[in-house]
């Protein structure tokens, strides 16, 4: 009965009236415990009613990535594999589509194993449909295929595959604009959570005032920067910014959850980033596998030469045309770099014509004109020589008498500049204009095509210089043909 009437006394202390001589350090510990007790539950339902939202919305922001990535393989990956069956690049026994299509059908029920919405989960199902309907079109084409149906049949079943999976497509970027607006709903019910989270924890402060005035204070004021901190670093990632980071918070109870929402934050930034990165590395190993491909029938033919003219005892020339063959594959090779100077990337123009004016002596001449300021700039390897080579077999050759390449460089404007003349054959309007559309073009062109070097290098160039206008091309037909490239002259490696 003694230890109840020692609390009893501590607790009248507060109230007015006679005091039974209660202490007042064991008073305020006493104040101190109520206080702690009472502000611990609204911090532990904050703290379970946040991570709950943050797996709700981690859900969300992973099912939008899924279809969209299950939308790039809808929209491309399928037609693209039929239509090389259909072209004759592949059998259909030997084409991956059934594996594309049991690829797809694992994705989507892997999204909607994870979806919650009841429309989300309709347009699944509708989407499932699809590709049933979709599997069965490409059963039909190869059931013709194996009949020997004529090519226009399988491309009108390739027509109808393609229409189906334009409306596949369209359905999952209706899931994936259902899926946003319910993570855009799930944002705004987090605010809302947090606002009355506040003000319950406000409320309690209310309460503690009665006990501690000093612990009113400190405890309003952590709280209020800790959660002031954190709805703006929500809005802020509403709005679109990743790399917001919401800063750790004076409680120690909100650091898990703002280490969470931050580490969410971050893998939703990577998921994108290396989604780009990915995109941009098979892009840039798509053109170094072009620029293996130079041409094989140049080395045949120099070595030809070389035989021919040690036949014929021309050594100096033997040793002129060796001499260029090898500086020619030096800068070609460049140790692995992709960069080389201005100086370089001309001398190995220089030795391709020095080889090329030996073979073809009779038809062929040529100048290299640049300014000397411009030698040490740093550019892509190997622009020039592919549009010195088309100059020669396009426009050269295809034409009576001595030919002319004037090759030449010089900077204006904050630009290299680079053009490569000859008074060749010349292009047709029509020949042209083709040309120019093929270029702008996203599908590439065949390798055995005139155009092929050309478009290698306007893709190199869109990659690594990341604009679309650095190369033209002008020409009279029977007079001239001049291609033009610039190059911006400050861009660094």
């Amino acid at each position: 009965m003694a230890h109840q009437g020692g609390l009893f006394d501590r607790i009248r202390f507060f109230f007015p009236g006679k005091s039974s001589g209660s202490s007042i350090k064991g008073t305020i510990k006493a104040s101190h415990i109520v206080i702690i007790g009472v502000m611990l539950i609204p911090l532990f339902i904050s703290i379970i009613v946040s991570m709950l939202s943050t797996v709700s919305y981690d859900r969300l922001i992973s099912n939008v990535s899924k279809a969209n990535r299950l939308n790039q393989i809808v929209k491309a990956d399928i037609a693209n594999e039929l239509w090389d069956i259909v072209a004759g690049n592949k059998s259909f026994a030997q084409g991956s589509q059934y594996g594309i299509i049991g690829d797809i059908n694992g994705r989507l029920d892997d999204i909607k194993s994870t979806t919650v919405g009841t429309e989300n989960r309709q347009l699944l199902e509708v989407a499932g449909r699809a590709i049933n309907t979709l599997t069965r079109y490409v059963d039909r084409l190869g059931s013709q295929m194996e009949d020997s149906f004529p090519v226009v049949e399988n491309e009108r079943i390739l027509d109808e595959i393609r229409g189906v999976s334009l409306l596949i497509s369209e359905i999952l970027q209706d899931f994936i604009v259902l899926e946003i607006e319910s993570a855009v709903a799930a944002n705004e019910e987090i605010k809302r959570r947090a606002i009355i989270i506040g003000c319950i924890e406000l409320g309690v402060m209310v309460l503690a005032t009665v006990f501690s005035v000093l612990v009113q204070i400190s405890v309003s004021s952590n709280i209020e920067r800790s959660t002031g901190a954190l709805v703006s670093w929500s809005n802020h990632v509403a709005g679109g910014d990743l790399s917001a980071r919401a800063r750790a918070p004076r409680i120690a109870e909100f650091h898990s959850l703002t280490e969470n929402l931050n580490l969410m934050a971050e893998k939703i930034k990577t998921l994108l980033e290396d989604n780009i990165r990915e995109q941009q590395n098979r892009q840039k190993s798509e053109m170094k596998a072009l620029l293996a491909q130079i041409t094989p029938h140049f080395l045949y033919n120099t070595l030809d030469s070389i035989v021919w003219l040690a036949e014929g005892k021309h050594y100096e020339e033997v040793v002129s045309i060796t001499r260029a063959f090898s500086n020619f594959f030096r800068i070609s090779l460049n140790q692995g770099s992709e960069w080389v100077t201005v100086h370089d990337e001309f001398k190995h123009i220089e030795s391709y014509l020095t080889i090329q004016k030996i073979r073809y002596r009779d038809i062929l001449d040529y100048s290299i004109e640049y300014e000397q300021d411009m030698e040490k700039k740093i550019i892509l390897k190997l622009l020039l020589q592919p549009l010195v080579e088309n100059a020669l077999y396009h426009g050269i050759k295809n034409k009576r008498g001595q030919g002319m390449i004037r090759v030449r460089g010089w900077q204006d404007a904050g630009f290299l500049w680079f053009s490569i003349a000859d008074n060749g054959i010349g292009i047709t309007r029509e020949q042209l204009e083709n040309i120019r559309n093929q270029l702008r073009a996203a599908p590439a062109p065949d390798a055995q095509t005139t155009i092929y070097g050309l478009y290698n290098i306007s893709r190199r160039l869109e990659l690594y210089y990341g604009r679309q206008d650095l190369l033209e091309i002008h020409s009279v037909y029977r007079e001239e043909t001049v291609v033009t490239l610039r190059i911006p002259g400050e861009y660094h490696v």
